[in-house]
C-alpha cells in the first residue's frame, strides 16, 4: 500500500494521479500517455484510495493492478519552458 510520504513525494516531483488499470488497458494507456509526451509512472494499487467497490478486488489481487502517474516528459516540458519563458510569469 501507498504511504501518506510517498504520495506527497510523488506531488513533489510533479507527478499527477489519474487512475488505476490492470492488463490489457494498462498498457494501452501507457503506450498512449507516452506518445502524447507524458512520463508514466505506476505504483502499486492504494485500496484505500478506491471505492468501496473496487477495494475487494485490489486487496485480493494487488500485484495485478496498477496506479497510473503522468507529468510532462522533460523533452516537452523544456520546449514549453522556451516558448512560454522560464517562470517569469511572461510569454516569449
Amino acid at each position: 500500500m501507498i504511504e501518506s510520504s510517498r504520495l506527497k513525494e510523488l506531488e513533489r516531483e510533479g507527478w499527477v494521479r489519474q487512475f488505476t488499470a490492470d492488463e490489457p488497458r494498462l498498457s494501452e494507456v501507457v503506450e498512449l500517455y507516452e506518445s502524447l509526451g507524458f512520463a508514466v509512472h505506476l505504483e502499486p494499487v492504494t485500496p484505500d484510495e478506491s471505492v468501496v467497490e473496487c477495494q475487494i478486488c485490489f486487496e485480493e489481487e494487488s500485484e495485478r493492478y496498477k496506479t497510473i502517474y503522468t507529468r510532462l516528459s522533460e523533452e516537452i516540458s523544456s520546449r514549453q519552458e522556451s516558448i512560454h519563458g522560464r517562470g517569469d510569469g511572461e510569454g516569449a
